[in-house]
């Protein structure tokens, strides 16, 4: 069953909402350090974004942020990662290695389209964690339905058409957010050297006034001198 589910904006890896894992699972304080993964994994998406990723199908270090697209990453040995990115936002759960990634997939599914249909146009104005907590009620109320994979109802999925899972990936999560480290640290790089050419154009700017004032107002203090002593001169003369 998925053991807890996190939202995200894939531009900064924002939270927007989450189900973490319930403090009776046999699982608990294990899934502490998963949920510390995940986050990673959410800015490692946002890194790869960033860095130009998007697109492939997990390129050569694995992070996939193409539309769409589902996707399984190992997680140990006992779990694993499936997330789907769509509309500028991430939805992404933990789940055993047992449970059946076609059923993972639905229940990500099931939350994207409410999300999106309820908060879609919200997402890019989002601007602390957690905005739209209240969509961990319907986060709940669907992990219920896919808690146990041999309910009817479950069972019924997996017997009907597969869904054309475009990427699977079985690389193991440390790979993964390695590599989203290296592309966080080069997309922080490009941040910083753009605010520095922003500094070094503004002082530029700044320096080129100066310049300005410097060869021209003494000009003009003299021109001025000099027509003072003009309008003087004339006006003793009448």
């Amino acid at each position: 069953m998925p053991k807890m589910t996190l939202i995200g904006r894939l531009s900064d890896g924002l939270p927007l909402a989450a189900s973490m894992a319930d403090a009776t699972d046999a699982y608990a304080d294990e899934l502490s350090n998963y949920d510390r993964d995940a986050k990673k994994l959410f800015r490692s998406l946002a890194a790869a974004a960033t860095a130009g990723d998007s697109g492939r199908a997990g390129g050569a270090g694995g992070v996939a942020v193409t539309p769409n697209q589902f996707v399984t990453v190992g997680a140990g040995p006992a779990f694993a990662f499936h997330y789907l990115v769509d509309g500028g936002v991430v939805f992404l759960t933990l789940a055993e290695k047992a449970y059946p990634n076609r059923l993972a997939y639905d229940f990500l599914d099931e939350l994207r389209k409410e999300f999106l249909n309820s908060h879609g146009g919200q997402v890019a104005r989002a601007s602390r964690p957690y905005e739209f907590i209240r969509f961990d009620t319907f986060i709940l109320k669907t992990k219920k339905l896919y808690s146990d994979s041999r309910t009817q109802r479950n069972l019924d999925k997996l017997n009907s058409e597969l869904r054309d899972v475009h990427s699977i990936m079985t690389k193991n999560i440390s790979e993964l957010l390695e590599r989203g480290d290296r592309l966080e640290h080069v997309a922080n790089k490009s941040m910083r050297l753009a605010q520095e050419s922003k500094k070094y154009a503004a002082q530029a700017r700044h320096a080129n006034r100066m310049r300005l004032v410097r060869q021209y107002v003494p000009l003009g203090v003299v021109g001025l001198v000099v027509l003072a002593a003009l309008v003087w001169v004339v006006r003793s003369r009448g």
